[in-house]
């Protein structure tokens, strides 16, 4: 997504995670729930899936505009940024699920099973493909062949936005970001103190507009060296997660703590990429999505949630709006820059809005089916982009009605080869990450901590975005039909209705979880 603002001067780079503490002013108790009929069969599944397939299709339509749809990308990006939009979007619903399945869990090592299960067999084949291209003339790897090892060092936890090491492919620079998401929100998890998402999502958004002007670029790597640092982090990030998936109290907390730090710290210090208030804006929409859920299961006040998320979209707005004037940019790109920013995140939370407001509607299969391969056609899309420009016949000026077909055809191959990735690796590897959770808790027993507040389960989503993540032990959801999923969901409802009666008054929604993108 390097090129998300193309009419930028080249000085600029564009584009499109969770604050320890809180003021204890931002933290608010829950509030009691208010009684919500239960949503119809078959109406509550796919809402976060049309979200994430329509922000796949964004991020798509911002790289491969470069290359056809020239004349409407000029059109569009003089006031809106449809890639930056889709990120947006992404980090919502992200927080929006994440949070709620390790809570679900309870289970800090079952979480990372899962996540590494539902990211990394992508991750690898993406920069595998990659390679291969690269050797074959088919596309660039982005600098990875002249900083060899410090690209390696930045591979183990997908941190090469931090780590200064190439993003290969391109866009796995927002998982990153994810990564240190997943951090945080182990370390708060682990030490009791997650509930308060509202808090953290204001000090975060409080932060990008008192501190985006100041934060470092790759501080860290100009100050120690890239390679040092990256050795660094990757040991206090290893030592991290093996003590908090440990399943001992103590250690639990201090590898959580470890982990969580090393990750903030190189979000606030070490980002190399888009912007120096980049971080600490994903980290409050991450956080806002996390608040949001809460209030919809009745933990958060609803009023207190809705005035804080636009609080928090207010305060990274003015970030993005006061921050980039330090770029001295000709007026006309600085006005640019201004309503890309503003409009790609007015509009991303407009369109979580409602999302939420229409998640009890049924949702086109079309765009739900989208939305579980949605991580693969993330992923891959630049591959399949960067072999379009080896062929001279298709990357040269062509007449309007042939762009619309070139487009056309360059999102059928991105369909096609997400549809493959997605049932031949990404959903057998999260069938495998389920049993291989199943054995470590017969191994090592169950490492769940206790929760004092009851907690529902996850909205059921299908993803194809590192963002969102399955439930072992439920139906898998690559073999079997949108009515047979209805079916299971509303078996368990029937079985475990009088256990759950409570859950159900207060809007709970049980769900089977369909992960398969952009993870939980």
């Amino acid at each position: 997504m390097r090129r998300v603002f193309p009419l930028l001067s080249a000085a600029c780079r564009v584009t499109s995670v969770r604050v320890s503490s809180a003021p204890a002013a931002l933290v608010t108790e829950p509030t009691p729930p208010e009684p919500v009929p239960a949503p119809a069969k078959g109406r509550r599944l796919a809402w976060l899936d049309a979200l994430r397939g329509f922000a796949a299709l964004c991020v798509v339509f911002d790289h491969s505009s470069t290359l056809v749809l020239q004349h409407v990308r000029l059109d569009v990006y003089q006031w809106f940024n449809a890639g930056q939009y889709g990120v947006f979007v992404f980090f919502l619903v992200s927080g929006y699920i994440i949070p709620a399945s390790l809570e679900r869990k309870g289970s800090v090592r079952g979480f990372w099973v899962s996540r590494g299960f539902r990211l990394y067999p992508l991750y690898i084949l993406g920069i595998g493909i990659s390679l291969l291209a690269w050797k074959t003339g088919l596309g660039p790897i982005h600098g990875a062949d002249t900083q060899l090892k410090t690209w390696v060092y930045s591979l183990p936890f997908m941190m090469s936005n931090m780590l200064d090491g190439a993003n290969v492919p391109n866009v796995i620079w927002t998982l990153s970001f994810e990564m240190v998401f997943y951090f945080l929100l182990s370390a708060l998890f682990t030490f009791r103190v997650h509930r308060h998402s509202g808090g953290y999502a204001l000090t975060a958004a409080i932060g990008a507009l008192a501190l985006g002007g100041i934060l470092p670029m790759q501080g860290l790597s100009h100050a120690m060296g890239s390679r040092r640092v990256a050795v660094i982090a990757d040991a206090a990030l290893f030592i991290g997660l093996a003590l908090a998936v440990s399943g001992r109290r103590v250690p639990r907390m201090v590898g959580g703590a470890l982990a969580g730090v090393t990750g903030l710290t190189l979000l606030l210090f070490n980002t190399s990429y888009p912007y120096k208030w980049s971080g600490l804006t994903i980290l409050a929409l991450m956080f806002t999505g996390t608040m949001l859920y809460r209030a919809e299961q009745g933990e958060f006040g609803r009023r207190k949630a809705a005035v804080i998320a636009v609080l928090v979209f207010a305060l990274t707005i003015g970030a993005g709006v006061w921050h980039s004037t330090a770029w001295h940019l000709y007026g006309s790109y600085q006005r640019q820059f201004d309503l890309q920013w503003i409009s790609s995140l007015v509009l991303a939370g407009a369109t979580f809005a409602i999302g939420m407001a229409l998640r009890h509607r049924t949702v086109p299969r079309a765009l739900a089916w989208l939305g579980l391969v949605s991580y693969s056609v993330y992923m891959l899309h630049p591959i399949v982009l960067n072999a379009y420009r080896t062929v001279p016949a298709f990357d040269r000026p062509h007449p309007f009605p042939i762009q619309v077909l070139l487009a056309a055809g360059i999102l059928v191959v991105v369909l096609a080869a997400a549809s493959l990735s997605y049932y031949f690796v990404e959903a057998p590897m999260q069938r495998v990450g389920h049993r291989f959770a199943r054995m470590l808790q017969g191994r090592f027993g169950s490492d769940a901590i206790t929760d004092s507040v009851a907690v529902p389960d996850a909205p059921a989503v299908a993803a194809g975005d590192p963002m969102l993540d399955g439930t072992p032990g439920l139906p898998d959801p690559a073999h079997e039909t949108s009515e047979q999923a209805h079916a299971h969901r509303h078996d368990r409802e029937e079985q475990h209705g009088h256990e759950h009666r409570g859950h159900e008054d207060r809007g709970y929604e049980q769900a089977v979880s369909r992960d398969a993108r952009h993870g939980s």
